[in-house]
């Protein structure tokens, strides 16, 4: 598994409120689709801690205790952001939350600049929107599938420049995607994503301008596609 989302259960009226939660976590509900259950997740690739992925990594038992989710996971994290979110900053205090993490500590295991999961897919360390942020790779024959975490929020983030106020270390953002999304758009590599609105899975052309493929989400945005806001591609209507 990629991220682990918030776990809604836990949050207050507050936090839902702060950070506009309008739905339930359906996690476990996508997996039991598939016939799994948390218990049967082996390992888990955390992009980086920041709550809003890191906040489905726990739950609270019939006891009132927090407890790890994925009990039989590894859970794979950069050493960097491993060590920034036991030992936050005045910008990160907010994001990196102890109920997040000391429950599953036992389970991480860390690398540095880069790890191979399995050898069809690797981790690699960038930096940018946390110091410890990490992109994934999913290798098969001959496709490549990148997910850039929150280096690359939605497909309107693909011009390296667009660098969004909640990463860290922008300048970081910057370079990272400049290198990253030469490769991508290059090799046809497909994106899939964590943030997107609209999209799934999206293959630019090698300019990264136009389309080539493409999954729509299989539920609709909250907010609609606009021309003025979005430059809606025209496929869409």
């Amino acid at each position: 598994m990629i991220d682990a989302s918030f776990d809604t259960a836990k949050l207050s009226d507050k936090q839902r409120r702060n950070l506009g939660i309008l739905t339930e976590s359906r996690v476990e509900e996508s997996l039991s689709l598939l016939g799994l259950s948390p218990e049967d997740i082996d390992i888990v690739l955390m992009t980086h801690m920041h709550h809003d992925h890191s906040g489905g990594l726990t739950r609270v038992n019939d006891q009132g205790e927090l407890v790890s989710k994925y009990p039989n996971a590894k859970i794979i994290v950069n050493d960097v952001e491993w060590y920034e979110m036991r030992n936050p900053n005045n910008r990160t205090r907010g994001t990196y939350l102890r109920e997040n993490w000391e429950p599953i500590q036992d389970q991480v295991t860390t690398f540095s600049e880069y790890i191979n999961v399995i050898p069809e897919i690797q981790m690699i360390h960038t930096s940018g929107h946390s110091n410890g942020h990490s992109i994934i790779l999913l290798k098969q024959g001959k496709d490549t599938m990148i997910h850039m975490g929150d280096l690359m929020l939605s497909h309107v983030h693909r011009n390296p420049l667009w660098v969004p106020a909640v990463d860290d270390y922008p300048m970081k953002s910057i370079l990272a995607k400049e290198k990253w999304l030469r490769q991508a758009f290059e090799n046809h590599y497909k994106f899939f994503f964590y943030h997107d609105q609209f999209f799934a899975v999206v293959e630019f052309d090698k300019d990264g301008k136009e389309f080539v493929d493409y999954v729509l989400r299989s539920r609709p945005p909250l907010i609609p596609f606009t021309d003025q806001q979005d430059r809606k591609p025209d496929f869409l209507g």
